[in-house]
Parts: C-alpha cells; sequence; structure tokens
C-alpha cells in the first residue's frame, strides 16, 4: 500500500478568495498547496477592469503570511459593456489570465453579469485574436428550464454556437457536471478546456439530501446524477489535458449558508488536495493525480509548470467542524469527519 505520495506543487484553476478578512482567514489553506491559482473576479463590486484586478491582486499578496510563496493569476468580469480595450491592457500589462462569463444571476455575486451573449461579440472577437482564454460558467438562467439541467442547456443554447461564432477562441468550461459536458470537451478542439472540483467526483446530489437538507452540499452547478458523477472521475482520470483542477473552493460565513435562502459555495481549500487524492484512489488512478493537478493547466493556461513538490502522507485526520472566517465562521467539507490523506509537507 502506498504511504506517501509527492507531486509537483499544483495550481487551483479556479478559486473564490474573497477580500479583506474573510480573504486573510482563507488564503493560507490555498498557499499551503497550490503554487498559484486561478481567482474569480466576482467580488462587491465585481473586477471589471485591468485597473482593478491589480489592485485586486495586491490585496491578495499583502494578505499572504510571510512564510508563504503563492501567486494569484488574475480575472476579469464580463459584462454587456466590457470594452475590447480592457482585455488588451490586460494582456500588455500581463496581470490578466482569462476573463469570466457568469451569466446574470447565476451564482453569487453574478448580477452583474452577461444578460445578452451577443453583446460581447466585440470583446470576444479581441479575446480569440490574442488567445485570452475565456472561463465560463455554464448555465442557463432560464426559470423554465430545470436546476439540474442547466448545463445541458447552456451547452446547447450559448457554449455550441459560440464555438462555431468564435471558432479559435479560447475556453475553460468550469466546474463540470454532467456527462454531457465530458463528451463536449472530450470531442472538441484543442483550445477548449475544462476544470473538474473534487466535490463533484466525490459526491452525487443524494448528498444534498442526507438525513435532511445539507446546505453545505449546495453549489452551482449543483451535484448531479451518480451516472454523471462517475463520468466526471473516468474524464479526470483519463489522462486527457483538456481536464485539469480547479476547485471552486467557495467560502461563505456559516449563517448565509444555513439560512432561508442558502448561498452556493463549497468550502474545499482547506483540504484541496487530499479529497482530489481520495477521489483518485478510489478510482485505483493515483499515478493520473499529478498531471490532472500539476501538468495539464499549466499547459493549457500557458504556464511553465512548477518546480517544486508537496508529499501527502497516507493518514487518518479529521477535519475541523469549523473555520475561523473573519468575524464569522464558514463549514469546511467533510466537517467533523475523517480524510485519508493529510499534507505533510
Amino acid at each position: 500500500m502506498l504511504k506517501t505520495l509527492t507531486l509537483t506543487r499544483p495550481d487551483d484553476c479556479h478559486l473564490h478568495l474573497r477580500d479583506g478578512e474573510q480573504m486573510r482567514a482563507v488564503l493560507p489553506d490555498t498557499a499551503r498547496r497550490f503554487a498559484r491559482a486561478i481567482v474569480m473576479p466576482n467580488l462587491k463590486p465585481p473586477i471589471i477592469t485591468a485597473e482593478m484586478a491589480l489592485i485586486y491582486r495586491e490585496h491578495i499578496l499583502a494578505a499572504l503570511p510571510p512564510d508563504m510563496r503563492f501567486e494569484p493569476l488574475m480575472t476579469l468580469y464580463l459584462t454587456d459593456n466590457t470594452a475590447p480595450s480592457e482585455i488588451f491592457e490586460g494582456r500588455r500589462n500581463g496581470t490578466i489570465h482569462g476573463v469570466k462569463y457568469y451569466p446574470a444571476g447565476a451564482t453569487t455575486n453574478s448580477a452583474a453579469g452577461v444578460t445578452d451573449i451577443a453583446r460581447c461579440y466585440q470583446t470576444l472577437a479581441a479575446m480569440e485574436e490574442i488567445g485570452m482564454p475565456l472561463l465560463v460558467h455554464g448555465e442557463v438562467t432560464d426559470p423554465a428550464v430545470d436546476v439540474f439541467d442547466r448545463e445541458k442547456s447552456f451547452l446547447d443554447r450559448v457554449l455550441m454556437p459560440l464555438t462555431q461564432r468564435f471558432p479559435q477562441l479560447r475556453i475553460v468550461f468550469e466546474h463540470i457536471t454532467t456527462q454531457e459536458a465530458v463528451e463536449f470537451v472530450t470531442g472538441a478542439w484543442g483550445h477548449i478546456a475544462a476544470t473538474i472540483t473534487a466535490h463533484h467526483m466525490l459526491l452525487n446530489r443524494n448528498a444534498m439530501f442526507q438525513g435532511g437538507i445539507r446546505p453545505h452540499h449546495y453549489c452551482l452547478p449543483v451535484l448531479k446524477r451518480e451516472t454523471h458523477r462517475q463520468k466526471l472521475v473516468e474524464a479526470a482520470i483519463s489522462g486527457n489535458p483538456k481536464f485539469f483542477l480547479g476547485t471552486d473552493s467557495a467560502p461563505h460565513p456559516r449563517s448565509a449558508k444555513e439560512s432561508t435562502c442558502g448561498c452556493a459555495g463549497v468550502y474545499t481549500a482547506h483540504a484541496a488536495i487530499e479529497l482530489y487524492a481520495e477521489a483518485f484512489e478510489q478510482a485505483g488512478a493515483l499515478d493520473k493525480l499529478e498531471a490532472f493537478a500539476s501538468f495539464h493547466g499549466a499547459d493549457f493556461y500557458k504556464l511553465p509548470r512548477n518546480k517544486d513538490s508537496i508529499t501527502l502522507k497516507k493518514e487518518s485526520w479529521i477535519v475541523p467542524s469549523q473555520l475561523s472566517f473573519g468575524n464569522e465562521t464558514l463549514i469546511p467539507l467533510r466537517a467533523g469527519e475523517s480524510l485519508a490523506w493529510k499534507l505533510i509537507g
């Protein structure tokens, strides 16, 4: 039995850090495990200009503990009014690594998102021209579409037509959750990729209802049927470089999750790589974890692969029942439960 697992230090290609004291509380969890992260721009107000992204980057670096090294990779929040000039400025100053497309109202802090993708065509053309990736939250917001079908509907209504109009646009279909998304990415051109979360690899939609409503398992896109979870695992362990690690770790105060209208988001940064190790081990594919976590994302984003490493030990430990989150607390995934792998260096 494998007792330790050493990996090239991985990158998180989809991360929410928030800002201020809340960011200071969660940032060390990521920095212990990952060399870099693609940082989401859905703050209040959202990060809609290259200048705002530079300021946010400075906030992150200032919050980093002095004994830790970590590089935030910034993104812009796409709106109906994002100018192509912002794309060119983001490329010029070297700060912007992608532009995030939230359909308006699709998830947390997405009210300023895109109401009609056709309004963004000039900006998307600029992105296609310079090779700037579009990072997609792939769900429609049509209330007539069942919540479990919103990713598939987005694929049919929006993403497929978009790839036909902009055939060279680099796209990351983020936090995919369905068999249809896996099949689309697998069959698409090489400049279309996808991130897969640990919680979507480990849980199906039953997890939201075991013994009652489980608000800390509620995320968007929501967990899907077991058949879809199995397809995600197959994609992650396949060795296909189009699929790579993106935690979508999304911290929310406990009070905002356990309420009459709870927030969507699962916090996994406290044990992100350990959770992926568990998922890959369950699939009998620990030998495929390093490429998924450390190589595929870096290669897609045209970044050098990291030189240092991390080591996990096969050792059971108990996840804290709650974590500090500024002046509040948050509940991490698997709170009060055991994990089989532990980060030791």
